[in-house]
């Protein structure tokens, strides 16, 4: 408990310190995020934000984490990847391939060298173990699309670090449930930095974490749910969940559902799963007008309603709770997409169009119109 307690303290005290000083260091030197037609903020904000989470949870992991764990350098080592392939998107941009490889890198030395692996479908579907090489591309892909679910849901105030937070205290409490103590001091030690981070990032936002610290957010998150659910399947655990995958899923609802969702919908469209776009679930809420705050709070009371259903109903089928998780996730879009007459009318007129023929980029804009048309409903003209 003592080590939890040091690392929260420590992560939380080296990335409050580390804020303020970089904010400066991004004003001397015009590191900002700056706005465009995309992005919500109308003013530029430095974006260097992750330096200061990594810095906090790095020192505190390194520091309090129990020796003589051997993936421990190999997960020190991934973290390092994900944290430089970050900032250097921050700083010059990268494209979407080779922050797709750098990803890669990252997961092959926790895959291979950590044993971070998912090797069984845990009875979903009635399937179970894997073979070695689906085992591993499914795993490379888990990794690579919660590690973005975080990066994608980094649009509003507050809105990433909360859900991280939420995210990182529920895998880091099982784990002390469980006496794992090295997992759980990663998760409290990523949890003591977020809190730091908040302070700066609640609207209006002085700073954001940028993909230096979503990315490894989101990283963290894929080792501490594979981790979980290596550990909570096994009937002889501490603290057995023979629904562990859906739990974790629900503890990871929002980023994930709302990533899978905008991924599916944007190859379904033909374009690359990593383009830009205001589809995702903060902008429909946004959308109806609901302040940055309210939409931050909203989605992180959301998420643990949803976690909190699942752990109760954890002796259910897991086929049943994962599907039940997609239809939950599935009404709630149709409720915030619907939720309004002038919403409802522009998504009538838009498919009527797109049947006749008269739509022509029916590849973009139609998604983006029907989110739009309570604001703009001129655009639909255009």
């Amino acid at each position: 408990m003592d080590h939890l307690l040091i690392g929260s303290v420590i992560s939380f005290l080296v990335t409050f310190s580390a804020i303020p000083i970089i904010i400066r260091v991004a004003e001397m030197k015009h590191l900002f995020d700056l706005p465009d037609d995309r992005k919500i903020h109308a003013t530029p904000v430095p974006s260097l934000g992750g330096i200061g989470i990594f810095a906090g949870f790095i020192m505190a992991f390194l520091i309090t984490a129990p020796s003589g764990v051997a993936e421990m350098q190999y997960l020190a080592a991934a973290f390092l990847v994900v944290f430089f392939l970050g900032m250097k998107d921050d700083i010059v941009v990268l494209t979407p391939f080779k922050k797709f490889l750098g990803q890669l890198l990252a997961s092959l030395i926790i895959v291979y060298k950590g044993g971070i692996l998912i090797d069984s479908m845990y009875g979903f579907m009635g399937l179970g173990k894997m073979p070695l090489y689906l085992s591993v591309a499914f795993t490379f892909l888990t990794i690579v699309v919660i590690t973005n679910s975080f990066n994608l849901i980094d649009g509003v105030d507050g809105l990433a670090g909360s859900l991280g937070l939420f995210t990182t205290f529920a895998f880091g409490f099982y784990f002390l449930l469980a006496n794992q103590l090295f997992y759980s001091v990663l998760a409290f030690s990523m949890m003591g930095a977020l809190v730091a981070f908040l302070i700066y990032n609640v609207s209006p936002a002085k700073i954001f974490m940028g993909d230096t610290g979503s990315l490894l957010l989101g990283f963290v998150n894929a080792v501490l749910v594979i981790k979980f659910i290596q550990i909570a399947s096994v009937p002889t655990a501490t603290i057995y969940l023979p629904a562990a995958p859906a739990i974790g899923f629900a503890i990871l609802f929002v980023p994930l559902f709302d990533t899978l969702r905008i991924f599916a919908y944007r190859i379904l469209s033909r374009r690359s799963p990593f383009s830009p776009d205001r589809n995702h679930v903060h902008h429909l809420l946004l959308d109806l007008g609901f302040s940055h705050n309210m939409v931050t709070f909203l989605a992180a009371v959301f998420n643990m309603l949803i976690a909190a259903a699942i752990i109760i109903g954890r002796n259910l089928n897991i086929t049943f709770l994962l599907l039940g998780l997609i239809s939950v996730g599935f009404s709630a879009i149709s409720l915030l997409i619907f939720s309004s007459r002038a919403n409802r009318k522009r998504l009538i007129e838009v498919s009527l169009n797109i049947l006749k023929g008269e739509e022509k980029d029916s590849k973009v804009i139609p998604i983006k119109k029907v989110v739009t048309a309570v604001k703009e409903p001129e655009e639909i003209a255009k």
